[in-house]
């Protein structure tokens, strides 16, 4: 039978809406959309890039809970209410994912929270063990 378990962020919407922050399945590792949100506090920056830097910590937390990293990512998808607020995210992007060139794409759509300028999710697989 293929390993199936949840991780949790610690994030009220987690409980709220039901779902995980990340879900292992096998060998793959799904991450939900993670927006700039401090989870252990609630709050979220102002600042679109500070939001993603926040966004890939929660992601890099959840990552190695699921013994992964960003090494092992494969794909993302970047969602963002405002196309301009993009490039000035690219930096923090490319020190996470630049070596690693994932398959990416950049939808622009609403967002639950007026507040919430990015969310990012992740699909990793994880590396053989043994």
């Amino acid at each position: 039978m293929t390993e199936r378990r949840a991780i949790l962020s610690g994030s009220t919407f987690e409980e709220e809406i039901g779902y995980a922050r990340a879900v292992v399945d096998g060998d793959w590792v799904h991450v939900s959309g993670t927006t700039g949100f401090d989870y252990a506090t609630m709050t979220i920056s102002d600042d679109v890039v500070e939001q993603a830097e926040q966004c890939l910590r929660t992601i890099g937390a959840a990552l190695a809970e699921a013994g992964s990293s960003f090494a092992d990512v494969v794909r993302v998808r970047y969602l963002l209410p405002d196309r301009a607020d993009f490039e000035p995210c690219w930096p923090v992007l490319r020190r996470r994912f630049g070596e690693i060139r994932p398959a990416a794409t950049m939808l622009v759509c609403g967002l639950a929270d007026p507040r919430m300028k990015i969310e990012i999710e992740v699909y990793a697989r994880r590396p053989a063990t043994g």
